[in-house]
């Protein structure tokens, strides 16, 4: 993306970075309401409007700016409100709504791998329309790919690290869990020296590669970003 303007940027990357985040935080709410905690419910987060869900600097500046420099781009939305207590087997089932993000990214990922399919026969076709949805098609698989890895680190507050604290037994839980308060700041120097992207990027070109096989694309594709 080179060759794009900041604009032309902010068109592909905007609605795939919103609907990645949107469908995450959904995701998480829903699984906890069916196993019991109707919070996110009664405070109206159960929506795909992404104007519910938005954080200005996680959905918007961290982006934006990874966007603008380049590198590695991840964001985060609000927090959908889970009340633990209210789950019917609480520790159990808060992998489950934990994991549900992540899965959430995972089918994002291969809806937009279609969009990318059904790009490719548009431009074969000579439908003019074809370009930017491939565009947006290979942001969408980027993105969700990106934050479906990311967040299935073991390391809390991260999916991965609530996963991971409720299947530990409650001594190595506690322990695991006492790492919360720092995670974000792990997070950001693991980014920060370069750490980050070696540790994820050959999963996310991993997986990557196998939905370039499943929906018979290029994988050339996924570089014209």
């Amino acid at each position: 993306m080179a060759d794009f303007s900041l604009i032309q940027k902010i068109a592909v990357w905007a609605i795939p970075v919103l609907f990645a985040i949107t469908a995450h935080e959904v995701a998480h709410g829903w699984v906890a309401l069916k196993l019991g905690d109707r919070t996110a419910q009664m405070m109206g987060r159960l929506t795909l409007n992404p104007l519910k869900h938005i954080d200005p600097i996680g959905t918007l500046l961290v982006p934006g700016l990874l966007l603008v420099f380049g590198g590695f781009i991840f964001g985060w939305a609000k927090p959908v409100p889970i009340t633990y207590q209210n789950l019917r087997r609480p520790k159990s089932d808060m992998a489950w709504v934990a994991l549900a993000g992540p899965m959430a990214n995972l089918i994002m990922a291969a809806i937009w791998a279609l969009v990318a399919k059904l790009a490719l026969v548009a431009l074969q076709s000579g439908i003019a329309l074809g370009e930017p949805m491939l565009y947006m098609g290979v942001a969408g698989v980027l993105i969700n790919t990106m934050l479906m890895v990311l967040n299935l680190l073991p390391l809390p507050p991260l999916d991965g690290g609530r996963i991971l604290v409720s299947v530990l037994p409650g001594p190595l839980a506690w322990q695991v869990g006492r790492l919360e308060p720092y995670g974000f700041f792990i997070l950001l120097a693991l980014l920060y020296f370069g750490i980050l992207s070696l540790m994820l990027w050959p999963l996310i070109s991993g997986f990557i590669g196998l939905l370039a096989v499943i929906f018979n694309l290029p994988p050339q594709i996924f570089s014209i970003l």
